[in-house]
C-alpha cells in the first residue's frame, strides 16, 4: 500500500508466464485494463494500477495456489477497501487489527462475487497458519492477539499452542466487539472497531501488572516490546512450559520487533513494524482508566458448559406442561394473534403504471393530459420476521414457585410464538462451583499470579439451551430447573450473540430474573457494572432488550425497558402483554 517499487528479481520464462497470467486474472477481477501484477520481497500490497505479491522465488516452495490466494486478497482490497484510510493509520497494533478486520470484510465480498476464489483463499489461510506456527515462539503478545482475532473472524479454532490463557481471556472479554468486526460494512467501521478492541484490551491490562497473565515472570501485554517466557503455552497439567525460543537473549534475537514477527495473511516484512507508539498509548490512557473493572472477567472459560437439551425432555411431562400452559394462556394467545393479524394490513405503492385506479390521483388525471401513473399496487407489510429469545435466571433463589411459573410462562410463550410462525429460542443460565477450576485458581495463587482483575475464580457457567431456533420439539422446556448463582452479564452476552447470529429483521431478547447478579466469589459491584456494560453493548447491536423482574425491582437498575412482577400469578399475562406490545411496535 506504499509507494515503494519492488526490488528486481531474476525470473525465468515460466516465471514471467505465471506473472503474466496473474496480471490477466487481476484485470478480469478488478475490471481495470491497466492493472499489472509484480513480485517483491516486501509484498503483499496494493499500489495505484499495480498489485505486489510476495516474491515466490525468495520464499521457495510456496504453492501457486497460495500466490493466487494473495492475488485474490489484494484484488479484494483494491475493489472494496479504502486504502487511503488504512494508510493514514500510524503503524502499530491498531493498524494491524484494522487491516485484519477489513481483510475479512473485503474477502467476503469477493467470495460473493467469485465463489471459485474460496479454494485459493483457503490455501492462503493454510499457508499463513503454518508461517505463524513456525514463528509463534518469537511473536510479541500483541501479534499473537492479532492472529487470534484473525482466526476468530475466519471461524478458525486456535491450536493448542495458540490457546494461551491471557489471549483467550482478552477474546472472551471482547466478544461484542468481535461481533461488530464481523458485521463491519466499511473500512471506516473496521478502523473504529480496531480502536475499540485496542482500548478494551488496554483497559483489561491497566495497572502495574498485566491482569490477564498467569505467571509471576516478567509481564507482557499489548504494549510490551519484549517476548518473555511468561507468554508460553500451558502444558497438559496447566503448568507453564519453557519456551526456549522466547527465552533467547535479546541480543541473539536482534533486539526489538523483527521482520519475521509479522503475522496474518496480509502481513509481510514491510508490515512488521507493529510496535504501538507511545502517542497512541497516551491517547487511549484516559479511556483505559475509565474502563477499568467495568467487566467481570472469568479466570478461565474452558470449564464452562453449554448443554443443548432441545427435544430431550420427558414427553409426558411436556404434554402436561403444555396442556396447563394452553389452558392458562389461550385467551392471551388468541388476543395476540388477532392483534397481529389486524396489524399485518395491506399497504399500497402509489404512482404506478399498472394496477388498480388510485382515487386520490383522479384529479391529477383530469387536469394533466400527460399524466400516466394513476394506479396503485398492493404491498403486504412484513410483520413476522422477528426472532425472540427467552433467557431465564436459574439461580438458587428462583427455586420453588418462581421457577415453576417461569417454566410455565416460557412454555406458554414459546408454544404461542411457534403457532404464530415466530422463531424463538429458550435459554437458561446459572453458575456452579467447578473442582478443576478451583484447582487452577489455587495453583495460580500458589504461583503468586496477580489475579486482581478477575471476578469469577472457582465457578463455571452452566448454560442450557431448552429449545433452539428452528426446533419443533419443545419437550426440552420441561427440563427447566435451578442451579446456584447468576452471573447475569456473561449469560446475557452469550444469549445476545446467539440471537444476533440468527437471521431476522428484528430481534427481541426477554430476560427473566429475580434479583441482582451474583457469584459465590465475585465482587457484587463489578458484577453490576458488568451487566450495565453488556446491556448497553447489546442495545448498540440493534437487539430489543427487556428485563422481567420476578418479585424484584432490580431490573430497573440495569434494563432501560423493564417490567416488575409483584405477584407471581401475573407473570404469564404480563409477559404476553409486554411481548405483544413489542411485536406490534414497528
Amino acid at each position: 500500500m506504499n509507494a515503494r517499487h519492488p526490488a528486481p528479481t531474476s525470473r525465468n520464462a515460466q516465471g514471467f508466464a505465471f506473472e503474466s497470467t496473474l496480471g490477466k486474472v487481476a484485470r478480469v477481477l478488478t475490471g481495470q485494463y491497466g492493472v499489472t501484477v509484480v513480485f517483491s520481497p516486501d509484498g503483499p500490497r496494493v499500489e495505484p494500477g499495480r498489485i505486489v505479491i510476495p516474491d515466490y522465488e525468495r520464499d521457495g516452495g510456496v504453492e501457486r495456489d497460495v500466490l493466487i490466494g494473495y492475488l485474490d486478497l489484494l484484488v479484494a482490497r483494491a475493489k472494496h477497501a479504502s486504502l487511503a484510510q488504512l494508510d493514514a493509520l500510524p503503524q502499530g497494533i491498531t493498524a494491524k487489527l484494522a487491516q485484519v478486520i477489513d481483510d475479512r470484510r473485503v474477502c467476503a465480498q469477493l467470495l460473493d462475487e467469485y465463489p471459485g476464489a474460496r479454494w485459493f483463499i483457503g490455501a492462503l489461510r493454510a499457508h499463513t497458519a503454518e508461517r505463524v506456527r513456525q514463528r509463534w515462539p518469537k511473536l510479541h503478545w500483541r501479534d499473537r492477539l492479532a492472529w487470534l482475532v484473525e482466526r476468530t473472524l475466519w471461524d478458525e479454532a486456535p491450536t493448542r499452542t495458540e490457546a494461551v490463557r491471557s489471549l483467550l481471556a482478552a477474546l472472551h472479554a471482547s466478544q461484542d466487539l468481535l461481533h461488530e468486526a464481523r458485521a463491519s460494512g466499511s473500512t471506516a467501521r473496521s478502523i473504529a472497531v480496531a480502536h475499540d478492541l485496542v482500548a478494551r484490551v488496554r483497559a483489561l491490562s491497566a495497572g502495574e501488572a498485566n491482569s490477564m497473565m498467569f505467571t509471576a515472570d516478567p509481564i507482557e501485554d499489548i504494549d510490551t516490546d519484549t517476548v518473555p517466557a511468561s507468554s508460553a503455552p500451558f502444558s497438559e497439567d496447566d503448568d507453564l512450559r519453557p519456551d526456549h525460543a522466547a527465552a533467547t537473549p535479546p541480543a541473539e534475537r536482534g533486539g526489538g520487533a523483527q521482520a519475521d514477527d509479522a503475522v496474518g495473511m496480509g502481513q509481510s516484512p514491510a508490515d512488521a513494524q507493529a510496535l504501538a507508539t507511545r502517542t497512541e498509548a497516551a491517547a487511549s490512557a484516559a479511556s483505559a482508566a475509565a474502563a477499568r473493572m467495568l467487566l467481570s472477567l472469568p479466570l478461565a472459560t474452558e470449564f464452562d458448559v453449554i448443554a443443548d437439551v432441545t427435544g430431550q425432555g420427558d414427553s409426558a411431562a411436556w404434554r402436561a406442561l403444555r396442556a396447563q400452559a394452553r389452558a392458562d394462556t389461550a385467551p392471551l394467545k388468541d388476543k395476540l394473534e388477532r392483534a397481529l393479524s389486524a396489524d399485518e394490513r395491506i399497504r399500497w405503492r402509489c404512482e404506478q403504471e399498472r394496477g388498480e385506479i388510485d382515487r386520490t390521483a383522479l384529479a391529477k388525471l383530469a387536469t394533466s393530459p400527460g399524466y400516466r401513473t394513476p394506479f396503485r399496487t398492493q404491498r403486504a407489510a412484513k410483520g413476522r420476521d422477528v426472532a425472540v429469545t427467552l433467557l431465564i435466571d436459574r439461580s438458587g433463589s428462583m427455586a420453588g414457585r418462581k421457577i415453576e411459573l417461569a417454566r410455565l410462562c416460557a412454555s406458554a410463550l414459546c408454544d404461542a410464538l411457534t403457532q404464530l410462525s415466530f422463531d424463538c429460542e429458550v435459554l437458561g443460565y446459572c453458575s456452579l462451583e467447578s473442582a478443576p477450576m478451583k484447582q487452577l485458581y489455587e495453583r495460580q495463587l500458589a504461583a503468586g499470579a496477580d489475579l486482581r482483575r478477575y471476578n469469577r475464580f472457582v465457578e463455571r457457567l452452566d448454560l442450557k439451551v431448552y429449545k433452539h431456533f428452528g426446533a419443533t420439539d419443545l419437550s426440552g422446556l420441561a427440563e427447566i430447573d435451578c442451579g446456584h448463582e447468576n452471573p447475569d452479564g456473561e449469560a446475557l452476552a452469550w444469549a445476545a450473540t446467539r440471537l444476533a447470529d440468527h437471521p431476522a429483521a428484528r430481534r427481541i431478547l426477554m430476560v427473566f430474573s429475580d434479583g441482582y447478579p451474583s457469584t459465590g466469589d465475585g465482587d457484587p459491584q463489578v458484577l453490576r457494572s458488568d451487566l450495565r456494560e453488556r446491556v448497553a453493548a447489546i442495545g448498540k447491536r440493534g437487539i430489543e432488550l427487556v428485563g422481567i423482574g420476578v418479585l424484584t425491582d432490580a431490573v430497573e437498575d440495569f434494563y432501560p425497558r423493564n417490567v416488575v412482577i409483584s405477584r407471581l400469578a401475573e407473570l404469564p399475562a404480563t409477559a404476553f402483554s409486554v411481548l405483544g406490545s413489542m411485536l406490534l411496535t414497528r
